[in-house]
């Protein structure tokens, strides 16, 4: 009855993902700027050791989602590359500078994606107006929104998520996501009528490193320490999906 993507930001966590019980990974590059396109080998890799389904996010940058012309044939030619290697789907969005659905370019994308899933990612979440952008993903033929009801995490926007479902109608995919996990899903679930859910069930793991040479750091002022990383894990992936096993 349910069915469970995972925002995984690795190979190691796309494995977590699949060996806790969910369909679908998305693959992510860039977590701390809200996802971007993952390199070449991480993809293929992934692809070469999953048995379940594997999106992957076409994003050139972080930031907004407003591309010029150049960032749209770079994400044409992502999506052609990662159908070549045997992606299932992929995730974009792209919108104008009113904050509109650009649905000029979202065509063009579609159609690069030809054959595979296409779900338009949280960029929605920055649209002006969501009934009407429905609407426009729809008749654009997107199979899926995924959507935190353009609210900081989706257990704040669960009002605009179940009149996005209900408007839906099984028209098009309504998948919360955003700060879900064990202790909301259930809630969001009830309330929302979803029946898809995105999540990243991530937890800090400290790297083997003996040596640490803290003095020196790689990283911008503000991110996580170089040994320390976020990774999925089977154990958190299981107890969310297991939280809404008493409602299948």
């Amino acid at each position: 009855m349910y069915q469970f993507e995972v925002c995984a930001n690795s190979v190691e966590s796309c494995l977590s993902a699949q060996d806790g019980g969910a369909q679908r990974v998305e693959l992510c590059a860039g977590i701390l700027e809200g996802g971007t396109t993952p390199s070449y080998g991480e993809i293929v890799v992934a692809r070469e050791l999953l048995q379940i389904k594997l999106h992957t996010i076409i994003r050139p940058r972080g930031g907004d989602f407003l591309y010029n012309e150049q960032e749209i044939c770079i994400m044409e030619r992502d999506i052609q590359m990662v159908h070549q290697i045997g992606v299932d789907g992929v995730v974009f969005g792209c919108l104008t500078p009113d904050g509109q659905i650009d649905i000029p370019n979202t065509k063009r994308l579609i159609e690069a994606a030809q054959g595979l899933s296409v779900t338009f990612h949280r960029a929605f979440d920055v649209c002006i107006d969501p009934h009407r952008a429905l609407e426009e993903l729809i008749a654009l033929g997107i199979n899926r929104v995924l959507t935190s009801g353009k609210q900081p995490i989706a257990l704040q926007g669960l009002p605009l998520l179940k009149e996005l479902v209900q408007k839906a109608a099984n028209r098009i995919i309504i998948l919360p996501g955003s700060g879900i996990n064990e202790n909301n899903i259930r809630q969001i679930a009830q309330e929302s009528k979803a029946r898809e859910f995105h999540f990243s069930a991530r937890e800090k793991r400290k790297s083997g490193m003996i040596y640490q040479c803290t003095q020196v750091s790689m990283n911008s002022p503000g991110m996580l320490n170089e040994y320390i990383r976020n990774v999925t894990t089977t154990e958190r992936v299981q107890a969310t999906i297991n939280a809404l096993k008493d409602d299948e």
